[in-house]
């Protein structure tokens, strides 16, 4: 009995040092996370959490533990303070506490008994458990409409982006023009200023 105990209360520091990342891109691998992140804490393990419900493209979700709780917030609030990308994805990470149901593996409380049974249709129950999965299916259905609607977002932040690159680069093109056919230096020579040469 002390062993699940200890077991537990391990468990507990565990899930008090880890933190849950959510709308990773599909790309992301765990030497992704682990490179992104190092910067700002040791990072222990990378766990991924499947998606049982939705499509493969769905933004994907990680349990990243940490050397320390107080490093674990450190990096919560630091990704809450900016939008952080991994993979130059226009999809800013999202970071917070985990929770212990979000592990798989957790182990069993001490003292916790499970039981699992069949219902029947008479059963007082099934209506409760049929109520359930109802509810799972509706959730599976407002994840697609977020993702498609996420998608979008997507979409619209990228273009933007490529938007803003390329009027940069036509800025960039032409001040090297005007640097290259001397334009700089006559103007300066006019107005009386100095032009550092290249």
């Amino acid at each position: 009995m002390e062993s699940s105990a200890e077991e537990y209360a391990a468990f507990k520091l565990k899930v008090s040092r880890t933190v849950y990342f959510d709308n990773l891109s599909p790309q992301v691998t765990e030497s992704v996370i682990r490179t992104a992140l190092d910067q700002f804490a040791t990072v222990k393990s990378v766990k991924f959490i499947p998606n049982y419900i939705g499509p493969s493209n769905l933004p994907q979700c990680a349990l990243v533990e940490f050397e320390s709780t107080k490093k674990a917030k450190e990096v919560i609030s630091m990704i809450g303070q900016y939008p952080f990308m991994m993979s130059g994805m226009p999809r800013p990470v999202r970071a917070q506490h985990a929770v212990m149901e979000m592990f798989d593996d957790r182990p069993r409380k001490p003292n916790r008994k499970i039981i699992c049974r069949w219902l029947d249709p008479s059963d007082p129950d099934f209506e409760v458990a049929k109520e359930l999965k109802n509810l799972t299916r509706k959730h599976a259905a407002e994840i697609d409409f977020l993702h498609k609607l996420q998608l979008k977002e997507e979409e619209k932040l990228a273009k933007q982006q490529e938007e803003t690159l390329e009027v940069h680069y036509k800025k960039f093109k032409m001040i090297e023009g005007i640097m290259a056919d001397r334009t700089a230096h006559r103007l300066a020579r006019m107005y009386n200023l100095h032009v550092a040469d290249d």
